[in-house]
């Protein structure tokens, strides 16, 4: 079985943003990864970690942009220079928090020269600091209209022209469904980019044991390709208390 986290942007969101390490602790995760942890200050979130023994996989860059502008850009043409300067903020929170990963998000374009700047981006980051681990990630058109990685083939062919050690792909069970139909086949073509894993029940994005997903299938096969890393729990849960939509960790 393989070692779960849990996301605590969508899960324990019945609770304060700081009280959630605490109920995940109380659960029995042992890592979380937190997608925008910019509101507050580095050093609350890191006491929050420390005091449960959690570890941090994963926080989202770049950071968002509060005067109204879209949420990532590093595949929009012309923001070269705006990546750069945003993504060392990403990297001092990475750094402060011991995140393991970093996803940059494309953001939302359809330009001709979208996947080339993207390409160009990722492999300044990579190169920028090669000891931190980056990820990519599809999202589904119908949550994410315009946005530029709509597509697992899409998202190999960046991966192969970055071609950097420390850029991988993030599988997430709810948009592989959402995208081409079948989280599952989508794992098997797409299993030897993946650098982290995300599950989530389609159409809903529910907790697993909903939907078209058999989650049990999905786990040994993960565990049968020598997957060593987490399947963090990114979903919205159908229950009032997180804790009674776990079940399926069972």
């Amino acid at each position: 079985m393989p070692r779960f986290a849990a996301n605590l942007t969508l899960l324990f969101t019945e609770l304060p943003y700081l009280d959630r390490f605490d109920a995940a602790a109380a659960a029995g995760f042992k890592a979380v990864e937190i997608l925008f942890p910019y509101d507050v200050p580095a050093k609350d979130t890191r006491r929050a970690l420390l005091r449960n023994g959690l570890e941090l996989l994963l926080i989202n860059a770049p950071p968002p942009n509060y005067t109204g502008g879209t949420p990532g850009y590093a595949a929009i043409p012309g923001g070269e220079g705006r990546f750069q300067h945003d993504i060392k903020r990403a990297l001092r929170y990475a750094g402060e928090l011991r995140s393991t990963r970093i996803h940059v998000m494309a953001g939302y374009t359809k330009e001709d020269e979208a996947e080339a700047t993207f390409v160009r981006n990722l492999r300044w980051a990579a190169d920028h600091t090669p000891e931190q681990s980056f990820t990519i990630e599809p999202l589904n058109p119908g949550d994410q209209p315009g946005y530029f990685l709509d597509d697992y083939a899409l998202a190999a062919r960046v991966l192969d022209a970055v071609d950097r050690p420390n850029v991988g792909l993030q599988y997430d069970s709810y948009h592989a469904e959402a995208i081409h139909g079948n989280a599952m086949q989508v794992w098997e073509t797409y299993k030897d980019h993946t650098v982290h894993v995300q599950i989530g029940a389609a159409p809903e994005r529910r907790e697993p044991g909903s939907g078209p997903t058999d989650f049990g299938a999905l786990f040994a096969a993960i565990d049968a390709s020598g997957y060593a890393g987490w399947v963090s729990a990114e979903y919205h849960p159908s229950t009032k208390r997180t804790e009674d939509s776990l079940h399926w960790m069972a």
